[in-house]
């Protein structure tokens, strides 16, 4: 991609790009690639995305549907070249058609991420608990374990009540007499009265005694030839074969040779289990003391953050949010409502963008005053805490996809936060008690 930028007025930067070809082609892709994950469209072999979304919705030109994100995408690249981290994401302003096999041309105006100071630099002194590692999710995990492979086995026979377990041997009908295979069984654990079958079928099969045959008839939903949902009624014959129980294994030896192999003992399995409890608990207590020490620093922060920085910013966080939500199956008046309304819920989200802002900025402020620099392993160190999975993938993915600036501005303040610990004079309740 070429650019070329200019500064004008406000402290500004004018880039102008021109996405080459190559580039426009895998921008397209990308937003279908994007659009099909959002529509839930499943790939065929030997099919492109355009042809599947075709064939399975009527979109015969899914370029022209996705273009405003295929330009959206070339965006970072043309931010990223110019070296300059953003103090909110611009907007792409285009200078001529999007179209595959032609180049693009386009307009953003950066607003640079303003420099602050802070009013000391002086270590920052907090009072936090010590770390203390909770054994009980081991515990908790263990179980969890043993309820995964729990079994059901014979039972004193006794008549099927609500949450009763039982093995059954069932054959369903149509009307017209036709089989139901995929509801045919020789011996199969059925909970009954938990909603795993219609009201009909459950009706009938509560109060029956190990042993007793019922032949009866139930409503169930079915789809017809068309593909429609229907109503069918149903004529089952079920056979109470045995009661039974859920029983849990007892985590030992013996289960961990036959079950997890690759684990010498049931010794060996808790000290997994331990080691990974202790690891994710002093990360979690690590990223305590970097938030606790970044907000007593931000204390000292100096300066006015402008208008639109906030305007950029609440567009941007409630755009994520509405998309969350929304993936959640609620609608977004609802979890307003559920914050405490509008009001609350505005008031909330000012204070959130507020502190989130303030915080990065004295992390770059920090990063500046002492010259601080960062290495390879710091930009992995920010994908690990960036992005789920593997450093090395979130980082190969943000830099091909021209978010590198994002990369580097987590990387440094990352570094500034460690910083700030290490320096950090960090005490514990009891020292202040004896002090006093």
């Amino acid at each position: 991609m070429k650019i070329t930028q200019k500064k004008i007025d406000g402290g500004k930067v004018l880039v102008s790009a021109i996405a080459s070809t190559a580039e426009v082609t895998k921008a397209f892709n990308s937003a279908h690639l994007a659009f099909a994950q959002q529509m839930g469209l499943r790939p065929e072999r030997g099919k492109t995305v355009a042809q599947v979304a075709e064939e399975s919705m009527g979109i015969r030109d899914l370029d022209s549907v996705v273009s405003t994100q295929a330009a959206e995408a070339l965006m970072p690249f043309a931010v990223d070249k110019t070296g300059i981290i953003p103090a909110f994401p611009p907007v792409i302003d285009p200078k001529s058609s999007l179209k595959r096999g032609q180049t693009f041309q386009f307009e953003v105006t950066i607003t640079p991420k303003p420099d602050y100071k802070l009013s000391s630099y002086e270590p920052v002194s907090i009072t936090l608990q010590p770390l203390q590692i909770d054994t009980s999710e081991v515990d908790a995990q263990l179980a969890q374990m043993a309820d995964t492979y729990a079994e059901y086995v014979a039972d004193d026979p006794h008549p099927i009540g609500k949450g009763d377990s039982c093995k059954i041997k069932m054959s369903v009908q149509r009307e017209n007499g036709e089989d139901i295979p995929a509801l045919a069984t020789e011996g199969r654990t059925y909970v009954a009265g938990m909603g795993y079958m219609p009201d009909g079928f459950e009706e009938n099969v509560l109060g029956m005694d190990v042993g007793e045959t019922k032949t009866f008839e139930f409503d169930a939903p079915d789809i017809d030839e068309n593909g429609k949902e229907v109503t069918s009624h149903l004529i089952a014959t079920v056979t109470i074969l045995e009661a039974q129980k859920r029983v849990q294994p007892e985590i030992n030896d013996e289960w961990v040779q036959k079950y997890m192999p690759f684990y010498k003992n049931a010794d060996d399995l808790r000290k997994s289990i331990e080691d990974g409890v202790t690891k994710k608990q002093r990360q979690e207590y690590e990223n305590g003391r970097r938030q606790a020490v970044a907000a007593a620093a931000a204390k000292r922060f100096e300066g006015s953050i402008a208008d639109e920085v906030y305007e950029a910013v609440s567009q941007n966080m409630m755009n994520n949010l509405r998309t969350q939500v929304a993936a959640q199956g609620m609608k977004f008046d609802e979890f307003v409502e559920q914050q405490g309304g509008q009001q609350q819920f505005n008031m909330m989200m000012m204070l959130q963008i507020r502190e989130m802002l303030v915080q990065g900025y004295t992390l770059d402020a920090v990063f500046r005053h002492e010259g601080l620099t960062i290495t390879d392993e710091d930009l992995n160190e920010a994908c690990a805490e960036l992005g789920q999975g593997d450093p090395k993938t979130v980082r190969r993915q943000l830099e091909e996809s021209g978010r590198g600036f994002v990369l580097r501005e987590a990387a440094e303040r990352l570094r500034a936060n460690k910083w700030l610990v290490e320096h950090a004079d960090i005490k514990e309740p009891e020292q202040d008690t004896k002090a006093n």
